[in-house]
């Protein structure tokens, strides 16, 4: 049977085919410590567990209108207008499975064939994917540590055309772990509004960010409002990624047109989860895990920071938010590790698994080729353990 040529042009997600190996080999008995997952590894809290209990023994068991229940989508309208300062109202919110249909039903209802989407690299995997399903053209803008991993307003003006449709602004960054400034973000914001581009802000990461960085949607600046489509969702903030929860704040006629491209894909989210969300969003105890998840994610990002530094050869500025750090594993290149030569960061990444038993992301699936990418969501002995690991593979390199 002959697949869609679409079809033939869409890679697999490299993080979770590097999860899936790392489980696979910790299966067969293998100590492999993995720095892939995209996850927190704290259990959803039990009173968003107990609400989803609460929503079966009610019977909310059948189909909710396809953006998601009433109730829910103005505790994500009322949720937004407290963060941004500028006011939603539910019918601008669609909620979807999870934050990739979120972006996915943006892609779609924004782009079309020929478009040109500015992408900043280091980017998330699956953003060029959702592009280019979408028709749409992907133009990378690149960054390196040395700008911390972020665009600049000039570059931005640089790189428009008169094909540009939109931008997508990750804040903070999944893989880099940076987060932009208000500052910053009003200077991009500045550009984008005065050319009139479209922005894709994916913010599921916006409570992750620590040592009193400042974080503040992009929507929030200017009339960018009218300009934006906030995609975000409950996985990172609440635990929740088995839930499958993602939303999106959008003007309204790009919300209606969300609305309906979903309904013609999954329908209405899981309607028990709908309620559970609802329950995690307004209820007072969500604050106090959040407080305590950002705590221990801090910890563990200054640990991870410090010992990447201590690593021969290796380099990293420290992340800001989410909970990645992108290391620059480029003096590694052309240096050997029993008798084979190094000559990219996929070979760093398979020697580093082949003989010390640590997965990490490669980089080039994040266009940076010069980079790995390491999640510190897992125990601080892990992190010990793994770094170690990496130090004595990058030491042992001639």
């Amino acid at each position: 049977m002959e697949i869609s040529e679409r079809a033939k042009n869409i890679s697999p997600s490299l993080t979770l085919a590097i999860t899936a190996k790392a489980k696979a080999m910790k299966a067969q008995g293998l100590d492999v410590v993995s720095f892939g997952a995209g996850e927190p590894d704290f259990n959803t809290p039990d009173y968003i567990i107990e609400a989803a209990k609460y929503a079966l023994d009610k019977g909310m068991t059948k189909y909710t209108p396809v953006p998601g229940t009433m109730e829910l989508r103005r505790a994500i309208a009322d949720k937004l207008t407290r963060d941004t300062g500028v006011e939603y109202v539910p019918e601008q919110i669609v909620v979807s499975t999870g934050g990739k249909q979120t972006l996915r039903n943006a892609c779609e209802a924004l782009i079309n064939p020929g478009d040109e989407v500015l992408l900043p690299a280091p980017y998330w995997l699956t953003y060029p994917e959702l592009i280019r399903l979408s028709g749409g053209k992907t133009v990378v803008l690149p960054t390196t540590d040395a700008d911390h991993f972020k665009i600049t307003p000039s570059q931005l003006e640089k790189a428009i055309t008169k094909k540009t449709k939109a931008l997508v602004f990750t804040n903070p960054s999944n893989p880099t772990g940076m987060v932009y400034s208000p500052e910053e973000t009003a200077a991009i914001a500045e550009v984008a509004e005065r050319h009139g581009l479209y922005v894709i802000s994916d913010e599921i990461y916006e409570k992750l960010v620590y040592g009193g960085t400042a974080c503040r949607s992009i929507a929030s600046f200017g009339n960018m409002k009218d300009l934006t489509v906030i995609c975000s969702g409950l996985s990172k903030t609440y635990s929740m990624t088995g839930w499958r929860v993602g939303y999106s704040a959008a003007p309204l006629n790009v919300a209606k047109a969300m609305s309906s491209i979903q309904s013609h894909t999954t329908s209405n989210t899981n309607s028990i989860a709908q309620y559970a969300s609802y329950v995690a969003l307004t209820d007072k105890r969500g604050e106090e895990f959040l407080s305590r998840m950002v705590e221990v994610f801090d910890r563990r990002r200054k640990l991870i920071t410090e010992l990447v530094r201590k690593a021969p050869l290796l380099s990293a500025p420290e992340p800001q938010g989410a909970f990645y750090i992108m290391v620059n594993v480029s003096a590694t290149f052309g240096k050997t590790c029993d008798g084979e030569k190094i000559n990219n960061s996929s070979d760093f990444c398979a020697k580093l698994l082949e003989k010390s038993l640590v997965a990490v992301v490669d980089g080039a699936a994040f266009g940076a080729p010069d980079y790995v990418r390491l999640s510190y969501a897992c125990g601080e002995d892990d992190i010990r353990k793994g770094l170690d690991r990496i130090a004595a593979f990058t030491a042992s390199l001639r």
